[in-house]
């Protein structure tokens, strides 16, 4: 797969490490001569440019990518990218970096961004899992359609404790896609059970997130 990576920055050279190391084709652009630094990773291509500007995502063959990643910290210039790779490049996926909570609404469809990471999200959404055994947490929402990708901790009082996974009758669209158990994720095995303290985690609409919760963490009454 081929990458494409506006902003060459520490977020943009780390992703670009990650993906080169799985087998990927990795272009890193960025304007600022300070963060061309080919030496610490010679695997990947690198380009001194403005990545908000047409020609410049033409040279760099954008067209050519599966996925454009724009991680500048600046939101303005992530959109803009994005939006330039979508619309006038037609890369299949765009991936946009959120540095400010605030900007976050804008970072849609209609600005050519198929998904949008904010890191401050992220980290609320990893602080309330925290401490919320038995709540459902929203860790990302997926902007291409309604579906958002949730955790449940299962708490020890949850009536599906050593329910067979393979048994499992969940609400609506709701799918487990993974179960966090002793710090290791592993994928779904239908020949076995729940456990208490399992993090499990679900691509679901909001529509049935709330049924989601009460069969897996129903409220005691009184």
């Amino acid at each position: 797969m081929r990458v494409t990576i506006a902003g060459a920055g520490n977020v943009g050279r780390s992703i670009a490490a990650e993906l080169v190391e799985n087998g990927h084709q990795v272009l890193l652009i960025d304007r600022d001569p300070r963060a061309i630094k080919a030496d610490t990773l010679p695997e990947a291509e690198w380009l001194l440019a403005d990545a908000c500007e047409l020609s410049t995502l033409e040279e760099a063959g954008i067209d050519t990518c599966d996925v454009a990643i724009a991680a500048t910290g600046d939101d303005k210039a992530n959109l803009v990218s994005s939006l330039l790779a979508k619309t006038e490049f037609g890369v299949p996926r765009t991936v946009a970096r959120v540095n400010h909570p605030k900007n976050e609404w804008l970072f849609t469809d209609d600005w050519g961004v198929d998904h949008a990471v904010s890191t401050p999200r992220l980290m609320s959404a990893l602080v309330e899992e925290a401490v919320s055994i038995g709540d459902l947490v929203r860790l990302l929402t997926f902007h291409e359609g309604s579906a958002n990708l949730v955790e449940l901790t299962l708490p020890a009082s949850s009536p599906m404790v050593g329910s067979p996974i393979g048994d499992l009758r969940l609400p609506g669209d709701a799918v487990l896609v993974a179960i966090v158990r002793d710090g290791r994720a592993q994928a779904p095995d239908p020949d076995g059970s729940l456990e208490a303290g399992d993090e499990l985690l679900f691509v679901a609409t909001e529509d049935c997130e709330d049924d989601l919760t009460a069969m897996l963490a129903p409220r005691q009454l009184g």
